[in-house]
């Protein structure tokens, strides 16, 4: 399975959502870290993804071309992330075949109704069952043995 995080800004929760994909999934799960900037994507790289690239283009040529999305909701909303993620990202991303996992973080004048108050790293974990659950359902592979 190959998964795509997107984050933006310094890359703290792109960093975050690595670290514990890395953590729960192993070292065998293919991990693209794109940010909206280099910044992010080197977070990224720091945490174990396998490549990183940043900018527009990177997003737009990547994001149909992996099997998961994960981030925040921000990922799907034009101009968000202090307008780092363009309209171009947004759309990209919206529009993939990929499955999006996204945390429903209430920032960037996103205010998402219906969603409990979590501490990032709970919605992160959130995150991460919810892509062990989508890899085994849709691919029949689980996480090695010594990961579980």
């Amino acid at each position: 399975m190959r998964i795509a995080v997107v984050d933006g800004q310094g890359g703290g929760i792109g960093r975050l959502i690595v670290e514990r994909l890395r953590q729960e999934l192993g070292p065998d799960v293919y991990i693209l870290g794109l940010g909206t900037n280099a910044v992010a994507s080197s977070a990224m790289l720091k945490a174990g993804a396998n490549e990183g690239a940043s900018g527009e283009n990177a997003i737009v040529f990547n994001a149909p071309r992996v099997d998961c999305i994960v981030g925040s909701v921000a990922i799907i909303a034009a101009n968000s992330l202090g307008g780092e993620l363009s309209p171009r990202m947004a759309e990209a991303i919206a529009s993939s075949d990929a499955v999006k996992v996204l945390i429903p973080l209430n920032r960037f004048k996103l205010d998402i109704v219906g969603t409990i108050s979590e501490s990032l790293p709970l919605q992160v974990e959130h995150l991460v069952e919810r892509v062990r659950r989508l890899m085994e359902a849709c691919t029949g592979l689980q996480p090695p043995a010594d990961v579980l």
